[in-house]
């Protein structure tokens, strides 16, 4: 991924600062086209992030691209993966109960490099799991941090920022994003990371 010690040499999605504070910026982002897959953690052995090698492939990261032309697609920063929030809702009370937070669905997402302006114009997965889809311009709080994004740090970060946010005055209408700007062995310290909530 063309990387030297963490600087980020691929492309990586335009966006507009709309406001800045010592905490967090309002970013407006540009309609993108996106490639996704959403799975169950269990199928990759309880890994999270398993759906990256399925995206990989589909772009050609690590050999022949997974797609129908085939054509190589540029690797983009950041790889973002969400919690969908239809796999938030509530599953009706039965004995005995059993949380097990691999059973949330995980969607994780490439953005694809900027000359795909639209689905269409993307070469189509091979795997069938991979859809591709656009995005409409949008805006979200953000806010960035160092070090590895597990699930305890990022759950702090995302409740003082909404907080923040709705301090502010802004009016939250979505589940957060997390998006990592840099591949898995990158060295914590040099790693970014962004936790972003979609607002109004």
């Amino acid at each position: 991924m063309g990387m030297v010690f963490g600087k980020i040499r691929v492309e990586t999605p335009k966006h507009q600062v709309i406001h800045s504070t010592p905490h967090y910026e309002i970013r407006r982002y540009p309609p993108a086209v996106v490639a996704q897959v959403t799975y169950d953690p269990s199928q990759f052995g309880g890994d999270k992030d398993g759906g990256f090698a399925v995206l990989a492939n589909y772009i050609g990261a690590f050999g022949k691209p997974q797609n129908t032309k085939p054509e190589k697609i540029a690797m983009t920063a950041p790889v973002i993966t969400k919690t969908p929030e239809s796999s938030g809702a509530k599953i009706a009370m039965t004995a005995p109960v059993v949380t097990k937070e691999e059973e949330k669905a995980v969607t994780m997402e490439f953005l694809l490099p900027e000359k795909y302006q639209r689905a269409e114009e993307a070469p189509e997965p091979v795997d069938k799991r991979v859809v591709i889809r656009e995005e409409g311009e949008r805006k979200y709080g953000v806010v960035r941090f160092g070090g590895v994004a597990s699930e305890g740090v990022v759950a702090e970060k995302v409740e003082r920022l909404k907080k923040e946010l709705e301090r502010d005055g802004y009016k939250v209408v979505g589940e957060f994003l997390l998006a990592r700007y840099n591949p898995p062995w990158t060295l914590p310290p040099f790693r970014t990371n962004e936790v972003l909530i979609p607002i109004e």
